[in-house]
């Protein structure tokens, strides 16, 4: 029997970040109790949360900061999401052999029991998100985790703006897909460039709540870390792709109840997944679709 209640309230903690470890984790965990203590039941984390961003360059020193997962941070979670009665998602820096290490979200029910682990698929290069150099692609597929608060689907960051991880991970039965984010601006992208950016990152999201009717959470960090300037706006969008709401720039704990039964009146009005053409996709699982332009 499904004891899913109703309405679920999400809570999306979106904090700045320093080198000193256990004072992030102290906001952190202070953060989470007075969110428990308003009402919160799912709690998303941002990416790499316990961290400074530290893939916005490249130095092996880093590496000392990675743990297993399960291991000591996510025990320190799963005790505290028990005590507080709490869902918990955390990205946190996975070592999983030496010299093997990934982008790993944690999933934690809200009895303490440790559900299991997403490792991020897509691994981004650019300036100043030096990815590829610490975190091996995911090799875990996609995967839902069944939580005492419904069915949540985890993707981390750069998993967002591709639509076929939320489509799968949606075909799997989520209710949720969650986003830990760490996205910013370069001194570069300044003023009206920052601005369509942060526009795209929400629309590509919304875009996913609405071809798959569902919600989607993403929680970005904020602050200021050498030439990055996260710009926190962390969001909750419905699966008509409305911003249920929105944070600012700065650090805050933005929270939504969302309707859970409401998606599959959605489906059922909205039936995408009905009308899916599944004979005809295949070629989605090429690189390119090379053609001969002269023929």
């Amino acid at each position: 029997m499904d004891t899913t209640p109703s309405t679920v309230t999400l809570a999306l903690i979106q904090l700045s970040c320093s080198e000193n470890i256990e004072a992030n984790l102290d906001k952190t965990f202070r953060r989470i109790s007075e969110a428990a203590g308003e009402g919160a039941q799912v709690i998303i984390l941002q990416e790499l949360f316990a961290w400074p961003y530290f893939c916005r360059e490249i130095n092996e020193r880093y590496f000392a900061w990675a743990e297993s997962v399960p291991g000591p941070l996510t025990y320190r979670l799963c005790k505290l999401a028990g005590e507080l009665n709490v869902v918990i998602v955390a990205s946190l820096f996975e070592k999983r052999a030496p010299g093997l290490y990934h982008n790993t979200a944690a999933v934690i029910d809200a009895d303490g029991t440790y559900l299991g682990k997403y490792r991020k698929m897509h691994i981004p290069e650019d300036p100043g998100f030096h990815e590829k150099f610490y975190f091996t692609p995911g090799d875990m597929g996609y995967s839902i985790f069944a939580t005492h608060y419904g069915r949540i689907g985890v993707l981390i960051c750069w998993d967002q703006w591709y639509p076929e991880a939320a489509r799968i991970t949606a075909m799997m039965g989520a209710d949720l897909l969650v986003y830990p984010t760490a996205i910013a601006s370069l001194p570069e992208e300044a003023g009206e460039l920052s601005g369509r950016y942060l526009e795209a990152w929400q629309t590509i999201q919304k875009s996913h709540a609405i071809a798959n009717g569902c919600y989607v959470a993403s929680v970005n960090r904020t602050g200021t870390e050498d030439r990055l300037s996260f710009w926190g706006h962390s969001f909750v969008s419905g699966p008509f792709g409305e911003v249920l709401v929105e944070g600012g720039l700065d650090e805050e704990t933005v929270m939504c109840s969302i309707d859970l039964p409401a998606l599959d009146r959605h489906r059922t009005t909205w039936p995408f997944f009905r009308d899916r053409r599944i004979d005809t996709y295949g070629p989605v699982t090429s690189r390119w679709l090379d053609t001969d332009q002269d023929s």
